[in-house]
């Protein structure tokens, strides 16, 4: 899971399935191929030594069935054991009993420390394919292998079949994301099979008949290829078949939906529009708003604040119109007077004091004396 999410993977089914992925691969490399060909070469280590390398092959094919009874006793220990194991649940047993003596303080922490989690897919599903493709291998090579497979796999439908219905709590729904992944590890386990039996019987007496099973892997790549294209998109895709039943059910539940002017209006994240589509709405929206001949004659020499124009099927547009400074008409013989129209009211100030003509009198005389002196 650490390996998936520094590749950067979110989505928690998906951290799972290439968990899976990895686990898969490490199990075929170190568990299958690792003790076929470690083990035939440390059995027959003088015979790699001292023999031609065009007969390293045969070695290899002769040993592969002396490995079955390895196998055997792996799917005993590692599949039968971990069955059982599943089914008692005897370290989740531990970690409860450990969590309610030391962590549990309420109900809530006694439900978290009870919860069993979902299935373990990352672990489970290889070790199945695991054990799908011993038994593919061996079916004909080693028949006797059979019997612990079929054992294994019997058991392992009760068990997790019981544990999903009635133990474990799944977290998310994936539709069967798995089922790709999963069908091809099982043609890979075809191919696999197929070519190790060609090398065992090429090695035997049987070696005239090698050639005609050639078609077995062209056979297999072409059912995969058929699959993938037939039968993938509706794991990748969502079905056009349902997509038409839920367009059908909508147009006879709501017959008088216009679906085309409902999403005219659909909300439009602001990253996915120009700044020139932005000037139309509003410019579009400005026009439409009606505004009394009087509001509008004010408008054209006053300030007037932001406007909101709200419709209840689109977002909210905000048309800003930029205000013009306040204009100050200032005569000397009469006195201070200053109008600030706005859209709606217009305000006036109190009237002046009585002193103010006087000081402006004042100041007036003032001015001229001073510039006579100047003159002067």
């Amino acid at each position: 899971m650490i390996m998936s999410k520094i590749e950067g993977f979110i989505a928690h089914s998906t951290l799972e399935r290439r968990a899976a992925a990895k686990y898969y691969y490490f199990m075929l490399v170190n568990v299958f191929l690792g003790s076929i060909i470690a083990g035939t070469a440390f059995e027959q280590l003088d015979a790699f030594l001292h023999q031609s390398p065009t007969q390293i092959p045969r070695t290899i094919g002769v040993s592969i069935p002396m490995k079955a009874t390895f196998f055997i006793t792996y799917i005993m220990i590692d599949g039968w054991a971990g069955i059982a194991g599943e089914i008692l649940r005897l370290k989740p047993l531990i970690i409860f009993h450990l969590k309610n003596m030391f962590l549990v303080k309420t109900e809530r922490d006694k439900e978290r420390a009870m919860d069993p989690g979902s299935v373990d897919f990352p672990e489970t599903l290889p070790s199945l394919q695991l054990y799908f493709l011993l038994g593919i291998v061996y079916a004909v090579v080693t028949p006797i292998l059979l019997p612990f497979v079929l054992v294994f796999f019997a058991f392992a439908y009760l068990v997790y079949r019981h544990q999903i219905i009635n133990v474990y709590n799944q977290k998310y729904e994936s539709a069967a994301a798995f089922w790709p992944h999963v069908h091809s590890r099982i043609i890979a386990s075809l191919l696999i099979s197929q070519l190790l039996l060609l090398g065992l019987l090429s090695t035997k007496k049987a070696a005239n008949s090698t050639p005609l099973l050639v078609i077995l892997p062209i056979l297999t790549l072409y059912f995969h290829k058929y699959c993938k294209s037939r039968f993938e998109p509706a794991f990748r895709k969502y079905p056009l078949e349902e997509a038409m039943a839920k367009d059908l059910n909508d147009r006879a539940t709501e017959s008088e939906l216009n679906l085309k002017a409902y999403l005219a209006d659909a909300y439009l994240h602001p990253i996915f529009r120009s700044f020139e589509e932005e000037e139309l709405v509003e410019v579009k929206v400005e026009k439409n708003k009606p505004q009394p001949a009087s509001d509008r004659t004010s408008e054209l020499s006053s300030p007037s604040p932001p406007h909101q124009a709200n419709h209840p099927s689109s977002p909210p547009h905000y048309v800003y119109h930029p205000s013009s400074p306040p204009q100050h008409v200032y005569d000397p013989s009469s006195p201070s007077h200053y109008a600030y129209h706005y859209e709606n009211d217009i305000y006036h100030p109190p009237p002046p004091h009585p002193i103010t003509p006087i000081i402006t009198n004042m100041s007036l005389d003032i001015m001229e004396l001073l510039t006579y002196k100047i003159d002067c």
